[in-house]
């Protein structure tokens, strides 16, 4: 038989733990669904300097954290990549996952957002061979070597300092003139003489031999002029992409795919919220993701309780 849940949280990253835990803290039997290990993109990040309560704190151990508040409430978890989110009646949603299926009064989407991939030659011939998406899981293998960082906001320069620890030197290569990233980042970067950068200019291809990356070729956007750069490793952060194909059904998502909420983080079907990085929104923070959980936690305990009540009605 179909499990009934009052609520299931697609997503276990910081926002989908949230709603977890104020969903299951006003009583509501709470399923929390994910493709992987809890904590999202925590995991893949060394430092968290912003988040309120720590100075700093390693991201996979505030992910640890977060968890333990989830299992102590008696949020349930279980790990699916989910397929489909579609209404079975006028009150119950159906969350279809690879593995199982479940049902609900209400869904929370939480599943965030994923690196943009540069689309070039030899990215994906050289995937896991030089080339990554994550200083935290691969830059150990590049202790001593020289390693190239794809992008200019926060999170490629935050990777950049990261990697500086580690590799012998590294470059920042940006299609801009200046950096995107918070100011206090540059400023770190900037003053780290491991750390160097090449201006209005895009990586054309990445280049390796039979085993791994070995150089990126590099044209300058202003000059058009194009040159070759030796680098063991090829770190790409040039932007995000919702993880939001099981709901494109729903046509809650905008045409870039982005889910749209309102203020109270309701779409626009009735009973179904999201929160995070996988919403229309200009900053995405741990912190904001946390904020959009509270307020999507409080209304889905709000919508399910007219369900109950709109069901005892029928009967």
């Amino acid at each position: 038989m179909t499990q009934h849940y009052d609520t299931i949280v697609i997503g276990a990253g910081p926002g989908g733990m949230t709603a977890a835990i104020y969903t299951a803290r006003a009583n509501m039997k709470t399923l929390m669904i994910d493709r992987g290990i809890y904590g999202g993109q925590m995991n893949n990040t060394a430092e968290i300097e912003n988040y309120p309560g720590y100075v700093s704190i390693q991201g996979p151990e505030l992910a640890e954290k977060m968890y333990a508040s989830t299992t102590a409430l008696g949020v349930e978890y279980a790990f699916g990549n989910v397929e489909h989110v579609m209404a079975q009646d006028a009150l119950t949603w159906r969350v279809i996952t690879d593995m199982d299926e479940y049902t609900a009064d209400s869904v929370i989407l939480a599943t965030g957002s994923q690196y943009k991939k540069l689309g070039v030659p030899g990215e994906e011939q050289y995937a896991g061979r030089g080339v990554s998406y994550c200083a935290v899981c691969d830059g150990a293998f590049f202790k001593g070597e020289h390693v190239v960082v794809v992008g200019g906001g926060d999170s490629a320069i935050e990777e950049a300092s990261y990697l500086a620890g580690i590799a012998d030197r590294v470059t920042v290569i940006h299609r801009r003139d200046t950096l995107r990233a918070q100011k206090i980042l540059q400023d770190r970067a900037f003053a780290n003489d491991k750390i160097n950068f090449i201006w209005d200019s895009e990586v054309q291809s990445i280049i390796g031999d039979d085993t791994k990356t070995t150089a990126v070729q590099i044209k300058n956007r202003k000059t058009g002029e194009v040159s070759e750069l030796a680098t063991s490793g090829v770190f790409i952060y040039v932007g995000l992409l919702p993880v939001s194909e099981p709901f494109a059904s729903l046509n809650v998502t905008d045409e870039e795919g982005w889910v749209v909420t309102n203020d109270q983080m309701e779409t626009t079907q009735p009973g179904v919220f999201a929160l995070g990085d996988i919403r229309q929104k200009t900053l995405r923070q741990i912190t904001t993701a946390v904020g959009d959980a509270a307020i999507a936690g409080q209304n889905a305990y709000a919508y399910s309780e007219n369900v109950k009540m709109a069901k005892l009605t029928a009967k």
